[in-house]
């Protein structure tokens, strides 16, 4: 994630990743999403879908944004609701939506956070209308109680709760961001009878149709199933009131092995960089895989090894128990229900074993000796392309399976025996794929280098985090404090700016109970750290001392790749420490 989000952040939406901390990178996706956030003010930004497969962190991203925008405190004001599941009657959602929406607006004009955790009742928001001469408030609770007993108005009431941020951004020359996370399940989960009998409704997204326009309260929405929520926004919104943005489930490498080591952390298991690379790899930077895998229950789990890894590893890929392939079990219950049939599950496992490529009906019909028409393999392809286990090319017959790892290794523990009559040995494929690693012209070592320098940053401040007293020369050379230290707060990325409005970052900021600080840049390539670097670095220090007069600053540099010869006298005469060296103890 971007560092404007790093620092200074509260959490009043408590977030379903658990741990603030433990959410790692989506750099590219901020980057994205904050310029479009950007653009909000100015009525600039359309309303847009968050399309990803199920536990790739989409909820964690808007949910990370909401608490941004709330601590900000700007001229955005947040609204996150999620849709459930579970059966809910017509009129009770009109009211949860609408106190969720009103405790979130009072929440941000009075800064109290505990309203998001707690939404007031229609009651307490009628009495904060009161006391605080908000009209639109007053009017709509007394509408809201008035016909939420069977018989009355429900329509109204849920265009009333739908309708509020729009409306409050009129009235008051506001902006607000509409979060509405799940937004498939609308269409399954809301009743118009009390008793939630009969069928759901499913025109609900339509009461979206018009309000999905604003561009004074735009909607993001996310969904777990594409091709569901396309259909519905095809049916209910109309092409392009929706702009699609599609994420990716995995990480960048880089970004997976930072989420190895954190979750490692946290979680306190012991890792070594080599495993941390090599569980990285086998479970190809997906975050939730990782976390699987450090958190598994596995009772021979060792992840210093790479036998341990790979054993763990295929504990949760292969064992009915574990939360891997639990998680991906009942997904895949869900949407197979409808293509429950070998031909189906024959079709699914060969294109997502062979995704690299685009097939068609004839030529699969081919390929598997299929006893059955083209038009029915099509007819096939199209249910399952339909419920996002497949995609369709640039044209009505080219089809592919997703490119997706995790996927298609479920998918093979699942059919694979059926369909091709054996199992796969997922540990043997494990053990080549470690084996290639180790080998391979970038040797594991080289790997290493590279990958312990784009985490190295971390890496540091993690070794601040778990010996909390330690002397600045157990990791420093040129320290001329030697007294302990003990640390209260270690952060990262620490942004400040100059007097002049130009921003600066800190790669490290670790404040000590004695009113010292150590700041802290890395420089993780192995290029040699110049001058002007160093000096870019002491102006940092300096407009820090602007800030916090009070405190003693200890500055130190890491430079993986050494410091220039000119660098090295700068640092001695400001007493600024000096390491080569990730690691010093």
């Amino acid at each position: 994630m971007t560092t404007e989000m790093r620092n200074n952040i509260q959490y009043p939406l408590s977030e379903k990743i658990g741990e603030p901390d433990l959410f790692v990178g989506r750099e590219k996706e901020f980057r994205l999403l904050n310029k479009w956030l950007s653009n909000i003010p100015k009525r600039l930004s359309k309303s847009r879908v968050i399309l990803a497969r199920r536990k790739s962190g989409k909820t964690a991203i808007v949910q990370r944004i909401f608490n941004q925008l709330w601590s900000e405190n700007g001229a955005v004001i947040p609204f996150y609701f999620s849709f459930e599941e579970s059966k809910i009657w017509y009129p009770n959602l009109a009211i949860d939506y609408y106190c969720a929406f009103a405790s979130q607006y009072i929440s941000f004009l009075q800064r109290d956070s505990c309203l998001v955790k707690t939404p007031l009742s229609l009651e307490e928001i009628k009495e904060y209308g009161l006391a605080n001469t908000i009209k639109p408030l007053v009017r709509d609770i007394e509408f809201l109680l008035q016909n939420r007993k069977i018989g009355g108005n429900h329509d109204l009431m849920w265009k009333t709760a739908c309708s509020a941020p729009h409306r409050f951004a009129a009235v008051y020359e506001k902006r607000f961001l509409v979060i509405l996370d799940e937004f498939q399940y609308i269409t399954q989960s809301v009743y118009r009878d009390e008793k939630c009998e009969g069928k759901p409704d499913e025109s609900l997204p339509g009461s979206y149709h018009s309000l999905s326009e604003s561009k004074m309260a735009p909607m993001l929405v996310t969904g777990s199933y594409a091709g569901w929520l396309l259909n519905i926004m095809h049916e209910y919104l109309e092409a392009g009131r929706l702009k699609p943005t599609h994420f990716s489930p995995y990480l960048t490498f880089d970004e997976g092995l930072q989420a190895v080591y954190k979750y490692a952390q946290f979680y306190g298991e012991e890792i070594t960089n080599e495993t941390a690379v090599q569980i990285n790899e086998l479970c190809m930077a997906d975050p939730f895989f990782i976390y699987c895998v450090i958190y598994s229950d596995f009772e021979d789990k060792d992840l210093k090894t790479s036998k341990g890894v790979i054993n763990t590893v295929n504990y949760e890929i292969s064992d009915d128990t574990a939360e891997m392939f639990l998680t991906w079990g009942e997904y895949l219950n869900k949407i197979l229900d409808q293509v429950n049939n070998r031909n189906a599950k024959n079709l699914l496992l060969h294109l997502n074993k062979h995704s690299d490529r685009y097939w068609t009906p004839q030529q699969l019909k081919k390929e598997l000796s299929l006893d059955l028409e083209v038009n029915d393999i099509q007819k096939e392809l199209v249910i399952l392309w339909k419920i996002d286990v497949i995609e369709r090319g640039s044209s009505f017959i080219q089809f592919r399976g997703l490119q997706d790892g995790t996927l298609n290794l479920v998918l093979r523990r699942c059919f694979e025996e059926e369909i091709e009559g054996f199992a796969p040995n997922f540990s043997k494929e494990f053990s080549v794929i470690i084996e290639k690693l180790n080998t391979e012209n970038r040797s594991l070592r080289g790997k290493l280098s590279y990958y312990i320098g784009i985490v190295g940053e971390h890496l540091l401040a993690t070794a601040f985090r778990s010996r909390k007293r330690f002397r600045l020369s157990d990791f420093f050379e040129n320290v001329a404090d030697n007294t302990e230290l003990n640390l209260i707060s270690v952060r990262e990325r620490f942004l400040l700016q100059r007097e002049d409005g130009k921003g600066m970052e800190i790669d490290i900021v670790a404040e000590s109970d004695c009113e010292r600080v150590v700041l802290v840049d890395v420089r993780k390539r192995k290029v040699k750290t110049t001058l002007k670097d160093v000096e870019d670095f002491w102006e940092k220090v300096e407009t820090y001392k602007l800030h916090f007069p009070d405190k003693k600053i200890l500055p130190a540099y890491l430079s993986v790749g050494d410091f220039t010869g000119d660098a090295k006298p700068f640092c001695k005469a400001r007493g600024i420490g000096m390491a080569i060296k990730l690691l010093r103890y």
